[in-house]
């Protein structure tokens, strides 16, 4: 099946938990994941440690985080590995195919994300609208940078 975009690697991996010192201390003290910013949004109810591996082209972010209201939603430290952002060439039309072919997206459509790429996700389940998703896992698509797409597209 021909498509107008293509998915270009694995962009973050997202982990959740109650506090992030825990998580702090075996992906930053223990694993050697840099640290890079923090990112609040109450809206979001997250509180995020936005942490990277690797360069250019192969770096993946590890984002750790804690919810401001372990009560609210999203409940962004159930499960643990709360999603997984995938790198795309062309975000919009991504997004337009895979609506048009059934793709069932979380409400939000295309924004600006934590690290400052636009960002849309995947639901995790279909509906009878839109009968494709995440099977059970939510899936964030993320705008890739010229240079991203550059280095990956060799």
């Amino acid at each position: 099946m021909s498509k107008p975009f293509r998915i270009l690697g694995i962009q973050q991996i997202a982990i959740g938990g109650e506090s992030k010192d825990r998580l702090r201390k075996l992906w930053i003290d223990l694993l050697g994941f840099e640290y890079l910013s923090t990112f609040v949004s109450e809206r979001e109810n997250v509180d995020e440690d936005i942490c990277a591996i690797g360069t250019g082209a192969h770096q993946v972010e590890v984002d750790l985080m804690q919810p401001f209201d372990v009560d609210k939603k999203p409940a962004v430290h159930q499960t643990p590995l709360n999603h997984i952002g995938l790198w795309v060439d062309d975000l919009p039309k991504a997004v337009e195919w895979l609506t048009a072919h059934g793709m069932r997206f979380a409400p939000g459509g295309i924004r600006k994300g934590a690290a400052g790429h636009d960002i849309t996700f995947i639901h995790p389940k279909g509906n009878e609208e839109f009968p494709f998703g995440g099977e059970g896992v939510l899936i964030e698509l993320v705008q890739a940078p010229a240079d991203i797409i550059r280095g990956l597209s060799h």
